[in-house]
């Protein structure tokens, strides 16, 4: 009983300090916090405004470029397409940012192009030659369609285009074609990089994202952040032409002092509203004062202790393995990687510490087992989508949400033959390959699901505009890359793709009934002639 009285006292004399320090360091940090965080602020908020200034007039030189190239003789009226060719590569020596430059017909035709590639497809679907009829025709950043397999890549990651158009038109007046191109995304990081690194010293661990004006999705950041959406409060801010700063909560939870600015054009280019946010973790911003915070702490710590050094050292000889093992089973609660540590000396200590951790090594193994399983119960053990289970599970969790679905129903024209000819090892590389396009081919919300054979589902959120010629769209672009050549093994081979869509629960409340009629609509679209979309009709 008296050594617990000696503890207790040596505890109440330790908290009295303790919390002294704690309000001297909370004063402190009050008033140094404020400034130094208006300081990073201001310097973040300038960041983001060279940083969307400077993107700005980057595209505001390439569409006069392409503007002054689309008025010289041999675009406008080439005797010979070989002059016109000759210019192109030029320009794209000059300005490697352009990947690819080119001319087309009035109908859409590439009558020349940088590298000759895409010489003499047909474009005029594209909106870089849709648009590019009307006038000067700035697109968003956009992942590649046509040329994803055509330029080379050596990072390995999706490339990414910026589209500049400028119709042609001839000495009378008359429309001749579309000058088109695309700038390499990559000289945003470029751009990024001139900004930042003279700040890096200053603004250390800053991270840039550029949002996209049009849907709020990361277009240029860090790994793992790129393609995300972003509501946030410094986004709407800087929508409404607000160049500042503040403290906010990231959807990792954490927070971060966040500058932006939005991009307003230059010159005579309006802008394409992209968002420019600079963040640093607000920890690390306000580093300064926590040091601060923390000497005075480490100083009254020492009081403390001076204080109560005998009751202490009883009570912590005590109670501080039983601390250990409370932090780490703590830590394991929150889903952290720890152990269990051994607690040697004290007998009670040593078979509770030792049965702790031989129970958590059992669950932890248990848990793995089970996951495993699981993952192998949802997956299909070919293409590693979802298999029929897995659609299953999605479906009752979709009918506790309410949300609207849209089903794309997919079987391969011409796989039966490949896989006859050629042996099923063969057909189910192909299968693989199919797999990996439809992945390409949609969002990353989007699920696939493979049904058997030669079958697939793409589940899709309905959109709120117009279903039927968004999912035509969807669907057009499936086949078109599905139709692409695949090469295995030393082998060409080509297949094609009927799909059928229905949409639930507008055309029947059983999600699965909605299938059985995109599977209808599929098999309308064989009887069509294969290779093309079919709508399920109430």
């Amino acid at each position: 009983m008296k050594i617990n009285i000696r503890a207790y006292m040596a505890l109440f004399f330790a908290v009295i300090i303790i919390t002294l320090t704690m309000l001297l360091s909370i004063t402190i940090s009050k008033h140094s916090g404020a400034t130094i965080k208006r300081e990073i602020g201001n310097s973040l908020s300038t960041t983001a405004y060279h940083m969307a200034n400077k993107l700005d007039s980057f595209m505001w030189s390439r569409i006069g470029e392409v503007e002054v190239l689309s008025q010289i003789e041999d675009i406008k009226s080439p005797e010979d397409f070989k002059s016109a060719q000759t210019l192109l590569d030029q320009l794209k020596t000059s300005i490697p940012v352009f990947s690819w430059i080119g001319l087309t017909d009035s109908a859409g035709n590439v009558v020349a192009a940088t590298d000759q590639i895409l010489l003499g497809a047909d474009i005029s679907k594209r909106p870089v030659y849709q648009e590019g009829q009307k006038g000067t025709f700035i697109g968003d950043v956009h992942k590649a369609v046509l040329l994803a397999n055509l330029l080379p890549n050596p990072s390995g990651e999706p490339l990414q285009f910026v589209d500049i158009s400028q119709p042609v038109t001839d000495a009378n007046g008359n429309f001749t074609g579309v000058l088109a191109a695309h700038l390499s995304w990559e000289w945003s990081r470029q751009v990024k990089d001139n900004i930042v690194e003279p700040l890096k010293d200053e603004l250390s661990g800053a991270e840039v994202f550029v949002v996209s004006g049009i849907d709020d999705t990361v277009i240029l950041g860090p790994k793992g952040l790129t393609g995300k959406s972003l509501d946030l409060e410094s986004v709407h801010n800087a929508r409404k032409g607000v160049n500042s700063w503040l403290v906010e909560k990231w959807p990792d939870g954490k927070e971060y002092l966040t500058g932006f600015a939005v991009g307003d054009g230059h010159h005579d280019y309006s802008g394409l509203g992209w968002t420019v946010i600079v963040r640093i973790p607000a920890e690390d911003a306000f580093a300064p004062v926590n040091e601060l915070k923390s000497y005075i702490i480490k100083l009254g710590t020492i009081i403390a202790v001076v204080f109560a050094l005998i009751g202490w050292l009883v009570a912590g000889f005590i109670t501080n393995p039983l601390r250990k093992i409370s932090r780490a089973a703590h830590s394991l609660r929150l889903g952290h990687e720890t152990t269990i540590p051994y607690i040697k000396g004290i007998k009670d200590l040593e078979l509770l510490s030792g049965s702790l951790r031989d129970l958590v090594d059992s669950l932890i193994q248990t848990e793995s087992n089970l996951g495993k399983m699981e993952t192998l119960a949802h997956q299909d053990l070919l293409t590693g989508l979802g298999n029929r289970v897995a659609l299953d599970e999605f479906m009752k969790q979709a009918k506790n949400a309410g949300h609207s679905l849209s089903f794309l129903y997919l079987d391969l024209d011409g796989f039966k033959r490949i896989n006859d000819t050629h042996g099923h090892h063969t057909g189910d590389l192909l299968l693989q390959k199919v797999a990996s396009r439809l992945k390409e081919s949609t969002r990353k919300e989007d699920e696939i699901f493979r049904l058997g054979g030669d079958e697939f589902l793409v589940v899709l959120a309905t959109p709120e505009q117009s279903v039927e010629p968004v999912f035509e769209s969807i669907a057009d672009k499936l086949i078109t890359n599905i139709n692409l050549p695949y090469k295995i093994e030393e082998l060409q081979l080509s297949v094609g793709c009927s799909v059928g869509g229905a949409v639930w629960p507008q055309h029947d409340i059983d999600p699965f009934t909605v299938i059985s009629y995109a599977d209808e609509a599929l098999y309308a679209s064989k009887r069509a002639g294969k290779n093309t979309f079919t709508f399920h009709k109430k």
